[in-house]
């Protein structure tokens, strides 16, 4: 009996086929025959759903962080050379060396202001910023021009002084309560006349040309493009503006590019980039990602930890089989293999499960969305399931990183297998004299 635990040379074959066949049947056994079936299903089903909320959490992450990134690089610059010290006659020569920078793909000068935006709707005001930009500049930022709900560009610029047509976001024309074609008075304090009694601000009316919708509420709310020439005798800045903003081809680039700008400058000059500007939000959304993955991690091994339990009671209730396969000449390093066996296949078949689902729901998420916004619908009527004024995007957005894949899969198959150590070296400890002394 003993030659079916035995190899020709003398030593156990590790993972046999007896061991493979051994782990195979306690996993199947039912509770009336010393299985542990229940915690074996509460096991699999919990790193399964753990490894898949993960998943789907760091999908969504990495996908709200790269549509806010592509949303904030596309409708503003990645680079600013500010102009408030340098000489008017000098800014247009500035701009086209500075075109000619190799990875530089624009260059063009804007104006900036803070604005009240008023309508009978909101006779309050609501915080607009404006940018002054020239019609063509404006027509080639793809972020915007694709995103246009009503309305055109067509006309945006023309007319004296610009004209008066202006492009407003959509969640801007929402809570005003207007259309293409309405009017907006604007205030600003900037260039304002001084009175005895304080700053008389400039008060102008403009009209709705385009709306745009971006999908990033922020934006959507605050955002207004105006002509540059319009800009520049709103805020009265007298023909200069305020700055030249650089496009480049890769926005993560722009921080190398700065020196390169600098030079072709030829005279000193303040500049930033969309990631100086930004710096607290990138940095939040970093840190917030690290956290989470840490945090869900934890979760899936909370989850493993389910298969200790599983298995010390496998141990408890095979203990007879144990002390008989002991006596019969299996080795220790046989049993011990034996349970870790049992608990690996159920962490990595859990682990491999919950990837399968994690990753199918994030590529799924947009149907899978508008069905819980129904079912939320129904319960709600008008509600919101996911509120873009909360949460910022129009959109759940989702990105499977593979490489994110790949580690949290490593992560939940070592998991499996580090937490079956313990109990499986208890099994492999029991005394066989002890354990049929009673029998």
């Amino acid at each position: 009996m003993s030659g079916i635990f035995e190899h020709k040379r003398g030593g156990a074959l590790p993972l046999s086929l007896f061991e493979r066949q051994l782990a195979a049947r306690y996993l199947r056994a039912k509770r009336s025959t010393g299985g542990v079936s229940l915690i074996t299903i509460i096991s699999f089903f919990g790193i399964m759903l753990a490894v898949m909320v993960l998943i789907v959490v760091m999908s969504v992450m990495n996908g709200y962080r790269a549509k806010v990134i592509e949303i904030m690089t596309g409708a503003q610059g990645h680079i600013f050379i500010y102009t408030s010290r340098i000489e008017l006659e000098d800014i247009e020569p500035i701009r086209k060396r500075v075109s000619d920078v190799p990875g530089v793909t624009g260059a063009r000068t804007m104006i900036f202001g803070n604005a009240a935006a008023m309508s009978p709707l909101a006779p309050d005001g609501e915080l607009a910023l404006v940018f002054g930009i020239e019609p063509d500049a404006l027509k080639s930022l793809g972020v915007l021009t694709t995103k246009i709900t009503s309305g055109s560009l067509d006309e945006f610029g023309m007319g004296r002084k610009g004209g008066d047509l202006i492009v407003i976001g959509s969640a801007m024309a929402r809570k005003f309560g207007l259309m293409v074609g309405d009017d907006l008075t604007l205030l600003s304090f900037s260039g304002g006349t001084m009175t005895p009694f304080g700053t008389r601000p400039v008060r102008k009316t403009y009209r709705i040309g385009a709306i745009f919708k971006m999908g990033f509420a922020d934006f959507d709310q605050h955002f207004i493009y105006m002509p540059l020439s319009q800009a520049d005798l709103f805020f009265k800045r007298q023909g200069k503006p305020d700055f030249i903003e650089i496009r480049v081809e890769d926005p993560f680039l722009a921080p190398q590019l700065k020196p390169m700008i600098v030079d072709a400058a030829a005279m000193p000059v303040y500049i930033d980039d969309w990631l100086d500007k930004n710096r607290s939000f990138v940095s939040a959304l970093q840190i917030e990602r690290t956290m989470m993955r840490m945090v869900l991690m934890l979760v899936v091994l909370i989850a493993a930890l389910n298969i200790i339990s599983g298995l010390v009671m496998l141990v408890k209730n095979k203990g007879k089989d144990i002390a008989i396969l002991r006596t019969m000449g299996a080795s220790q390093g046989a049993m011990m293999r034996v349970f870790i066996l049992v608990g690996a296949t159920i962490g990595v078949f859990g682990t491999f499960f919950g990837i399968v689902l994690g990753v199918l729901f994030a590529w799924f998420i947009d149907p899978i969305q508008d069905f819980l916004q129904w079912v939320f619908g129904l319960f709600s009527p008008g509600g919101k399931i996911f509120d873009e004024e909360v949460y910022g995007l129009a959109r759940l957005p989702a990105i499977v990183d593979w490489n994110e894949v790949l580690i949290i899969a490593l992560f939940g198959f070592i998991a499996s297998i580090l937490v079956t150590l313990y109990p499986s070296w208890r099994a492999s400890k029991l005394d066989p004299v002890e354990a049929l002394r009673y029998e």
